[in-house]
């Protein structure tokens, strides 16, 4: 529809433009009256501001006055029209669309809430995306949205604010992430989204070293400093460029270029009857090797040995080749 009103749009400049040209000519070489009083009187007359006359019009002069005065007034009407018609279909089609995308929000729970699209928001979705985990990402910048929205699921508007928060469904999200780049912002939106959501696990970005304590006393599980990760892996790609280089294969950069996977022990137990990591037999069935272990209170295990008792809602970390991962994904329906 949009692309109809377009081409009217070009049709209507195009008879204005071709009504104009006919009046400079016409009052030209009927009247002979120069360009400059051509172009005055085509002016004048088309737009009907009822100006006096250059000099006094003969016969013919009239007539095509009277013709030029009826042919613009139904040409320059259909423009307004069409341009009206443009306005609101435009503005119809961007409410349909915001009430679509904002019905897809409310069927979406355990999802992500992401604010911010700069380069670390928008890092942040294309993993998700990877992994097809459900987000939503609010942003204030309008141009943003409007270049990204056809694959990402949008608010619009200041994620400090708790109405913008509600909309992205923030009381029935699992995770916060929050990447603006001013800290300031970032607190504010910490302290909202504790408040709406007790459970929500906040992962928030910091620029600054003092930030970190505060955005953690707001409500952060966990907080990002962008900037010093990226200066701590550049140094040391100096002092050990090997292992670095090693550990940048293992860097999860799709759904199929995958080296590492976080797998909840139900998974297992609830399709094997085991009970250590032995048990298991991961490498065996799969190809994957368990590089590391997580109690259920979060105590860290690296290279676990193989009689480890497995406990309920634990979890381990394989690794393994892209084809592996599939495979075990495939083996024990994860995902």
């Amino acid at each position: 529809m949009i692309r109809l009103l377009r081409s009217k749009i070009v049709l209507a400049l195009s008879l204005m433009a071709f009504v104009l040209m006919i009046g400079v000519l016409g009052y030209k070489f009927l009247s002979d009256f120069t360009w400059i009083e051509a172009i005055y009187m085509t002016i004048i007359t088309v737009t009907t501001v009822g100006f006096s006359e250059v000099r006094p019009l003969d016969a013919d002069a009239k007539i095509f006055t009277v013709f030029l005065i009826v042919t613009s007034v139904f040409i320059f009407g259909f423009a307004i029209s069409v341009v009206s018609e443009y306005i609101l279909a435009r503005n119809s089609l961007e409410q349909l669309k915001k009430k679509k995308v904002q019905k897809q929000i409310d069927g979406l729970s355990n999802h992500v809430v992401v604010c911010g699209y700069g380069r670390n928001g928008m890092q942040a979705a294309e993993k998700l995306m990877a992994y097809k985990k459900p987000f939503v990402v609010i942003e204030k910048d309008k141009e943003i949205i409007e270049r990204h929205g056809d694959e990402v699921l949008f608010v619009e508007g200041d994620a400090n604010e708790d109405e913008i928060l509600m909309q992205a469904g923030i009381h029935r999200a699992q995770y916060l992430i929050t990447a603006v780049p001013d800290d300031a912002a970032n607190l504010f939106i910490v302290l909202s989204a504790r408040q709406l959501n007790k459970s929500l696990f906040i992962i928030s970005r910091a620029s600054l070293v003092t930030s970190v304590k505060k955005l953690q006393f707001a409500g952060a599980n966990k907080v990002i400093m962008p900037d010093k990760i990226g200066g701590d892996h550049m140094a040391s790609l100096v002092v050990m460029p090997d292992l670095i280089t090693f550990m940048d294969q293992l860097s999860l950069e799709g759904e199929h270029t995958t080296n590492l996977e976080e797998v909840e022990i139900e998974d297992f137990t609830s399709q094997v009857d085991c009970n250590s990591l032995r048990d298991l037999d991961l490498r065996r069935k799969t190809g994957c090797t368990i590089i590391g272990y997580i109690d259920p209170n979060g105590k860290y295990i690296i290279n676990p040995e193989a009689d480890l008792v497995l406990q309920p809602k634990s979890k381990v970390i394989v690794l393994g080749r892209p084809e592996q991962i599939r495979k075990l994904n495939q083996m024990f329906q994860i995902g």
